[in-house]
């Protein structure tokens, strides 16, 4: 969840203090997330309540990503999105997995976000199934 009462910029810092991130400057590297999940400086300075569900959801996006984790499972990442920044976002997945080696886990109901995966597993009937044509 955001921290309601600040900036969709001091949520992004305030995840990488709590989590001792090591940046030359993070203030600019905070900003440099949120744009690239689509936010301008101007949108990065409201409040997270002033911006919009999609909005909200690309800052919780950004504040993960600043945590320079190996890991990152993201929870229908895309749900509140349209389909054009919903495909920048599941494209930003796909650099972290492909260009620096991170593991990018996404539950979806989306099909079109499923088939961007390089692995889909399927939930059928209380098992795991995997879709082997993403292999």
């Amino acid at each position: 969840n955001l921290i309601t009462y600040m900036t969709a910029l001091q949520n992004v810092l305030t995840a990488m203090e709590i989590t001792g991130v090591k940046v030359q400057n993070k203030k600019a590297r905070a900003l440099e997330l949120l744009e690239k999940v689509g936010l301008t400086e101007v949108e990065a300075k409201r409040n997270v309540l002033q911006l919009s569900g999609g909005q909200q959801q690309r800052v919780a996006i950004a504040r993960a990503l600043s945590c320079n984790v190996n890991l990152l499972i993201a929870d229908e990442p895309t749900g509140n999105l349209d389909g054009e920044t919903a495909n920048e976002i599941i494209e930003l997945f796909q650099e972290l997995a492909h260009q620096e080696d991170k593991c990018v886990i996404v539950v979806t109901h989306s099909q079109e976000v499923a088939k961007m995966s390089d692995r889909a597993v399927y939930l059928s009937k209380k098992k795991l199934v995997v879709n082997e044509s993403n292999i």
